[in-house]
């Protein structure tokens, strides 16, 4: 439409001036009814609809002639025809006007427009359609939007109020001067109010800007590893007053290794005027729970010197490059802090061996920073670094290399004078019954560490609360051991009377010929409770720790195991026998062979060692098994007739305890003796 009134108005001889303003006037216009016409509009509400008035002046057409504004509208409008009946609005109607060629179909949907074109109506009219028009009145409501404007009602204006409320001059006066006073002070205040927001908007957040940078900077509020941005971390030390060597128990030497370095960090003067160096690492190397991490602990505590703790596995993550920086970190803190302890805990976490591994390419990045903090090109005076790890097979070389980690302790698992001591220290935490020994109960755990130990004093803590008793017993504390070797037991399992005869002549088996064997071990106490995957056990307790045995020894290991089968055979015959002496030829097996592959005990095969028997000859390993099978054979002779000698015996104690369940070494003594136990245990 704007394109056509150019054209028409070009055609006229009009002022430039007049032109221009027309066109602004009708754009601004035809965008105002386009967006009022936006709306659907139901033809039955047509009528209500308010069409806006529009001088000619609003529009700069005030000084076109009357016959040009004619013959301007009379080309833009076709004179329109009678009036069509109104239809219902829809967006899309069937069209009948013929296609381009036969194929395509003659009746198609398509999309009504809001208004019509000259071109589009006059098709339409010599096409005789007489289809009903559904858009003609938004067509006439959009035409007639160019030449009238929508104008609102005039706000009246101070002087037309008041002269309408028929007020006098004084009181016109006076109310105009309130208003006026009234809306300035409104505007001030709402200046002052805006004011104030911008003010505190910004002091609350420089306020939020400090904190923040403040609780980043105070150590007080970080942890071990207090990261920010994923690759800057900082460590915190760690005061150990209250832990000395005194709270060590088990390892008297690595503690009286580590008393020198707590020399170096107290005085370190005493080794330097003699040209010595303070050692820079210390390695701690022992199976879990013997104490590694609380002789570090004690140390820092006794050396009063601060103590920065780390483990191995915190230095790498899903970033590449964190874990070094954590350790230059670490390293710069403890440096800003020396002399001080730095303990890394499974050391073998971050400092193991170097290869060549496509899916950790970049792993190697952290244990070379280790690597050169340690023993680098700068130097490192006052950091004592102690690592602990239980696989120091895994380590890197260059890690482990005198100048990195000069000292290497072992903390093995303590023997009986260390069981002792540890046991003593725990019960000494515990209400407990003045008569236990804790020796008796260290015999009995072989192998156990400080971390078992512990947890076996605690169980008997737990044992006697549930059983509602005053204080720990002996017997709780066996309990205890028990349940630790051997599960718990197994009360609701319901055995028959012939499993549990069984069961009883199989124990009283192997306590026989351990009670009359010379070299066996003492007995501890035997059961036919069921515990674990156990139907019944007899435990032994040797009078020291073994560091080494004898033949002898061995032999007579392998006697008493192989005494729960022979008294099944004497007792219930060959076709009754069992498969619970299963575990009893492993551990006879085992023997022999160490016997022979590794002890140098057999007599025709001599001193010679055999790592892996299945890379020897056909030959060799043939000698093998023949001596293994005579040596088992030979034992399995020795109980049979150790058994029938003592078949009495075998009987009563069999007897004993399938009335008590369980006998302990000295009721075992007394059965075997011929003592009734009537007055010793209720049944």
């Amino acid at each position: 439409f704007l394109t056509l009134l150019c054209l028409c108005l070009c055609q006229m001889i009009l002022p430039l001036s007049q032109l221009i303003n027309a066109l602004h006037s009708l754009k601004n216009s035809a965008t105002a009814s386009v967006q009022t016409l936006h709306k659907d509009f139901a033809p039955e509400h047509s009528s209500f609809l308010k069409e806006p008035n529009v001088s000619l002046r609003d529009l700069g057409l005030s000084e076109i002639r009357v016959s040009q504004l004619d013959e301007l509208v009379s080309r833009l409008l076709p004179t329109p025809g009678p009036e069509e009946p109104p239809a219902v609005p829809s967006t899309w109607r069937t069209s009948h006007v013929s296609a381009h060629s036969f194929f395509h179909n003659k009746h198609v949907w398509v999309q009504s427009r809001g208004f019509k074109t000259l071109r589009t109506k006059t098709r339409r009219t010599e096409s005789a359609y007489d289809g009903p028009v559904e858009s003609e009145p938004y067509t006439l409501a959009f035409m007639k939007g160019f030449l009238q404007r929508e104008k609102g009602p005039e706000a009246q204006s101070l002087d037309q109020l008041l002269k309408q409320k028929n007020l006098p001059d004084n009181q016109q006066e006076a109310f105009k001067t309130g208003f006026t006073e009234g809306f300035m002070r409104s505007q001030a205040f709402t200046q002052r109010t805006q004011d104030s927001l911008r003010r505190t908007r910004l002091f609350l957040m420089v306020l939020l800007l400090v904190g923040i940078y403040g609780l980043s900077r105070t150590p007080f509020f970080s942890v071990r590893f207090r990261t920010t941005s994923g690759l800057d971390s900082a460590v915190d030390p760690i005061q150990m007053k209250n832990v000395t060597f005194e709270h060590v128990k088990g390892v008297e030497e690595a503690k009286n290794e580590l008393q020198d370095v707590v020399e170096f960090l107290k005085n370190p003067q005493k080794f330097t005027v003699l040209g010595g160096k303070l050692p820079k690492g210390i390695l701690l190397v022992g199976p879990p729970g013997t104490g590694k991490t609380l002789l570090a602990r004690a140390v820092a505590g006794e050396a009063d010197v601060p103590f920065y703790y780390a483990s191995g596995s915190e230095f790498d993550e899903m970033f590449v490059g964190v874990g070094a920086s954590r350790i230059r970190n670490l390293f710069k803190e403890a440096k800003a802090n020396a002399p001080c302890v730095i303990f890394i805990d499974e050391l073998d976490s971050v400092g193991g061996k170097r290869i060549e591994s496509p899916m950790h390419p970049y792993s190697r990045q952290t244990i070379n920073q280790l690597l050169a903090e340690m023993d680098g090109f700068k130097p490192n005076e006052g950091v004592i670094v102690i690592g602990a790890t239980n696989f120091a097979e895994a380590l890197d070389n260059a890690l482990i290399r005198p100048g990195r980690f000069d000292m290497q302790v072992t903390v093995p698992r303590p023997d009986v004078k260390g069981r002792t001591e540890i046991l003593n220290w725990y019960l000494s935490k515990i209400k407990v019954d003045p008569a236990v020994d804790a020796e008796i109960i260290a015999r009995g755990t072989v192998g156990f560490t400080g971390a078992e130990l512990e947890n076996l004093v605690n169980q008997a803590a737990l044992k006697a609360a549930v059983d509602e008793k005053e204080m720990v017993t002996l017997k709780d504390l066996e309990f205890a051991k028990d349940k630790i070797l051997m599960g718990p037991e197994r009360k609701s399992v319901e055995i028959d009377k012939k499993n549990k005869t069984i069961t009883a002549y199989h124990e009283s088996g192997h306590a026989i010929v351990a009670y009359f064997t010379k070299d066996a071990m003492p007995i501890n106490k035997a059961t036919i409770m069921p515990r674990g995957p156990t139907l019944g056990h007899v435990s032994m307790l040797p009078e020291n720790d073994r560091w080494s045995e004898t033949r002898a020894q061995l032999l007579a290991q392998m006697d008493v195991s192989m005494g729960g089968r022979v008294a099944e055979e004497l007792i219930f015959g060959d076709d009754h026998i069992t498969t619970g002496a299963s575990s009893d030829f492993d551990g006879a097996t085992k023997i022999a062979k160490m016997m022979v592959t590794r002890f140098g005990m057999s007599d025709k095969l001599g001193v010679m060692t055999y790592g892996d028997v299945t890379k020897q000859s056909p030959e060799t390993q043939a000698a093998i098994e023949q001596e293994v099978r005579v040596l088992l054979k030979d034992s399995y002779e020795r109980a049979k007739n150790l058994l029938k000698t003592y078949s009495k015996e075998h009987k009563t104690l069999a007897d004993a305890l399938l009335r008590y369940e369980t006998l302990d070494a000295k009721e075992i003594k007394m059965v075997l003796e011929g003592k009734s136990l009537d007055h010793q245990i209720p049944q």
